[in-house]
């Protein structure tokens, strides 16, 4: 028997299981991880498609967090005259064209507005479909947010598999990004119905400065996203020239890395629910610090290994945590809320990768592991003292 579920007498009730919507948001996490993660499969191939080097590489990569920003005023705006499921729809099919555009760039130029456009398209997916999570987390009233980007990361391992598959085979990206966008669309057709609809729910103001819990929640984001991103793109070199491990083994720390992240997803809702949310994003930053730590003061192997074991952990349950406070803003409605928390979260995500390779340029990538690590301490720092 379906379960009619509203929260609140002007909402349109959604008249199917809450447990048909936990599914459905989750296969849409997976989806928007799926495209991230073959695109970041394929980074190299594009790079040597058109000769870019690792320096010209880095700033045309600078283009995903411009259109980054400038989906921020429009997804904050456009969520609260449609919903997030419309915004949801358009921007995860956009997000899959773009990234078959990107596989089509014949020069820097296109390549630019096409990294525009993908980073348009993935903060957009980004709000809306945090914002059904949120959504499908106040029917459970419990803690259910970590789950669903525990689906995110499994999404990761999945896109990396099958881009290392496609280029052991010599698929050109096009063909990769072609099969993997039609895949994205087939499960929109068949399973967008079931999200919900909250076209009418978003009713607040929607050009309103965050207030300074909302600035204080993007900021922790911020500040994990960067270890979180620096550990995606650079820890394969530190195992490679500080660890010095073999060269078939130079990538156990990344995998490291993912396996505890991806499993810390799937059990933070457990330990958030126990323990509360401060606690859990304290702990969070000092499990970064201390597996920064090791690797940096021990670079060998089976410590390095540890200390990024350790990190995984830590970065796992910090965005999911302040995406699902946020969603809980009391000044302002749940898409505007999450569309500046999650920006000002992703641009550590986009912008520390780039941080980290030039204090290794002035220094050394050890000093900048270190920098990671004073991330991490800001974590713990600022969740001390944010009212939460």
């Amino acid at each position: 028997m379906q379960e009619i579920i509203a929260d609140n007498p002007t909402e349109i009730p959604y008249k199917r299981s809450k447990l048909t919507l936990r599914l459905v948001v989750g296969l849409m996490f997976f989806l928007a991880g799926l495209i991230f993660a073959s695109w970041a499969s394929r980074i190299v191939t594009v790079q040597q498609t058109l000769g870019l080097s690792d320096a010209g590489l880095g700033a045309v990569l600078f283009s995903l967090p411009v259109g980054l920003m400038l989906s921020l005023p429009f997804s904050g705006w456009v969520i609260t005259i449609i919903g997030s499921k419309r915004l949801l729809i358009f921007s995860l099919t956009a997000y899959g064209l773009a990234l078959i555009c990107l596989s089509l760039s014949q020069n820097i130029v296109e390549l630019i507005a096409c990294l525009i456009c993908f980073g348009f398209a993935s903060n957009s997916v980004n709000i809306s479909v945090n914002t059904q999570a949120v959504a499908t987390e106040v029917m459970y009233k419990k803690p259910i947010m970590a789950s669903f980007h525990g689906l995110w990361s499994l999404a990761g391992f999945t896109g990396a598999g099958i881009g290392t598959f496609m280029i052991a085979n010599g698929i050109m990206p096009f063909h990769h990004f072609i099969i993997i966008t039609c895949a994205v669309v087939i499960m929109i057709i068949l399973t967008a119905k079931y999200l919900k609809d909250d076209k009418v729910t978003n009713s607040g103001p929607v050009f309103v400065m965050p207030d300074k819990s909302l600035i204080m929640l993007g900021i922790i984001a911020m500040c994990s996203m960067i270890c979180e991103g620096a550990m995606f793109d650079w820890s394969v070199i530190y195992f490679k020239k500080v660890v010095l491990a073999p060269t078939a083994l130079v990538g156990l720390g990344f995998t490291a890395f993912m396996c505890t992240m991806a499993g810390g997803r799937f059990i933070a809702d457990w330990f958030a629910h126990r323990f509360g949310l401060k606690r859990i994003l304290q702990t969070s930053g000092a499990l970064t610090v201390t597996g920064l730590l090791i690797a940096v003061i021990f670079p060998y192997f089976y410590t390095a290994i540890t200390g990024f074991l350790l990190v995984g952990v830590g970065v796992s349950s910090v965005v999911p945590m302040v995406y699902s406070a946020a969603g809980k803003s009391k000044t302002m409605a749940p898409g505007v809320a999450l569309a500046a928390v999650s920006t000002i979260g992703f641009i550590g995500f986009l912008f520390g990768p780039p941080i980290i390779g030039f204090i290794a340029g002035l220094a050394t990538l050890r000093a900048s592991f270190v920098f990671i690590a004073f991330m991490g301490t800001c974590v713990v720092v600022l969740s001390t003292k944010a009212r939460l």
